[in-house]
């Protein structure tokens, strides 16, 4: 079960990569339409819409990758303290109700505007009118990889209910947070030991 797991992480994490190098086209198109439109008074047709399809690809083919890590934003203050079988309780909880279903909604219409895009060839309202329909077929593809890494991340939150201790992941970045908080404990604890030591002396 474990070795699946991991490769559905394994998987995100690979497509997440590729797709993070999205970043520096964007960077380029971006950067190239400001030096031609300031200063050599000569503006790009396309800029806007590869930029947009770029920054949209960048942030859709990210999302899986960064479920896998636990890394989407959440209101933590309280869910930090939890122990983990009460963590997974909630997650559980909040993907039925609201991961699940928004993610098929995604995958249907997402489809279903996919399909549209193809049949009609639909193109941007910009002056390059550039095809819409390779970047709307994005929609349903991250929705599938979405489904995957939500389907995984259930497994896990089911084992931790009845193991009481989260699954292993794959790890490849580690929160700013977390490093902080591990580094002034140990040096709090290394405190108390050298304290110690001297108050024996």
């Amino acid at each position: 079960m474990e070795r699946a797991l991991l490769f559905i992480d394994k998987l995100n994490t690979w497509i997440g990569r590729i797709f993070a190098w999205s970043i520096l086209a964007l960077v380029f198109v971006v950067s190239y339409e400001v030096f031609s439109r300031y200063l050599f008074h000569r503006p790009t047709t396309w800029a806007f819409d590869v930029s947009y399809m770029l920054y949209g690809l960048l942030f859709m083919m990210a999302g899986a990758y960064t479920l896998s890590r636990n890394g989407h934003v959440r209101g933590d203050f309280l869910y930090r303290n939890w122990a983990p079988r009460r963590q997974a309780m909630l997650d559980l909880i909040l993907y039925i109700i609201f991961f699940f279903p928004g993610i098929l909604a995604l995958c249907w219409a997402g489809t279903l505007e996919a399909d549209r895009a193809w049949m009609t060839w639909e193109r941007s309202n910009s002056p390059a009118t550039m095809p819409l329909a390779p970047f709307k077929t994005i929609i349903p593809i991250v929705g599938i990889l979405m489904l995957l890494q939500g389907i995984v991340e259930t497994i896990r939150c089911i084992q931790c209910i009845h193991t009481g201790v989260w699954p292993r992941r794959l790890r490849d970045v580690e929160e700013m947070e977390k490093k902080i908080l591990e580094e002034a404990a140990a040096k709090q604890a290394a405190g108390k030991l050298t304290g110690g030591k001297g108050a024996g002396r």
